[in-house]
């Protein structure tokens, strides 16, 4: 469906000056996503949904993350290799390819894949957001997250060095990407000591975010938990990171980059995140069910 313009820009509106960006909108598979630039950061854009924030790239400063939860996303993969090393990395959900972008600019010559399953979204960003250039190899497609990792973990198991899950329809995550059946793909197509993240979002009483550190656990033997203590005290609805890994994961030196951060997140691991995780099963195929929704406003905008 062709795009159309934000009401901002409707012909009654007073026009911008030609070379300023306009807002852009589009009816997607899953919504209406809209591109909208940062009035207060030159090359800075916000993709939403149905007016839930998605993501948000800096097309002259692909290193520049917005969000607090890419942010520390940042920080993981900044911390899980030497700066500069390519890795091979499989990102379920797209939106505008922040952390692909990021991963491109900081370690050249990585190998991104990227897998989206709103069609019309990818192009949208695709045509206004292009991320292509010079000895960048990121490839993206259009497919279901769990499909295209089980097809990853069939033709090259133990290839990747991370697969990053951040699959939202809407502002939920889709059951079939919870469960233990799921993780054991991901864990199939990392190479030894690889790693796995998913961004989750959940608020009190953490029923869903419990159960989804439980199933963690139950596929990786190394797991952390990030989320802001405000969060992991059930005291508001927020973004959970969880990372797991056949190998050591490098906590000591996340933990330092998380706590220097304007909003500081707090690491849970070992002993604690098998106590939060306690008395709660692992999710299953059979028993898997979306992320719960969020309380209303929890991160519209206008």
């Amino acid at each position: 469906m062709p795009e159309t313009p934000d009401p901002s820009t409707s012909p009654t509106a007073t026009p911008p000056p030609a070379d300023e960006p306009v807002p852009v909108a589009r009816h997607t598979d899953l919504g209406q996503a809209k591109l909208l630039p940062d009035v207060d950061h030159d090359g800075g854009w916000l993709l939403t949904l149905d007016d839930t924030p998605q993501s948000y790239v800096d097309l002259g400063d692909p290193t520049h993350l917005e969000f607090e939860y890419t942010q520390r996303l940042g920080h993981l993969v900044d911390a899980l290799a030497g700066p500069g090393r390519p890795l091979a990395a499989l990102h379920l959900g797209g939106g505008a390819l922040t952390l692909p972008r990021y991963l491109a600019a900081t370690r050249p010559g990585s190998r991104q894949r990227v897998v989206e399953v709103d069609g019309p979204l990818l192009d949208l960003v695709e045509r206004h957001l292009p991320w292509h250039g010079p000895g960048v190899d990121i490839t993206a497609e259009v497919g279901d997250a769990r499909a295209a990792l089980a097809a990853r973990a069939r033709a090259e198991p133990g290839a990747l060095d991370l697969v990053v899950a951040d699959v939202f329809h809407g502002s939920r995550t889709p059951g079939h990407l919870t469960s233990v059946e799921f993780l054991r793909l991901a864990a199939a197509a990392l190479r030894p000591g690889g790693c796995y993240a998913a961004n989750l979002a959940d608020g009190p009483p953490l029923a869903f975010a419990r159960a989804q550190a439980a199933t963690l656990l139950a596929v990786f033997p190394q797991a952390c938990l990030i989320a802001e203590p405000p969060v992991l005290r059930g005291r508001r609805y927020g973004n959970i990171l969880l990372v797991g890994s056949t190998g050591p994961l490098p906590v000591e030196d996340l933990a330092r980059r998380l706590a220097a951060d304007i909003f500081p997140a707090r690491l849970t691991e070992g002993a604690d995140l098998a106590a939060f995780a306690a008395r709660t099963a692992p999710v299953t195929d059979a028993t898997a069910t979306d992320s719960p929704p969020p309380p209303d406003g929890a991160f519209s905008v206008g």
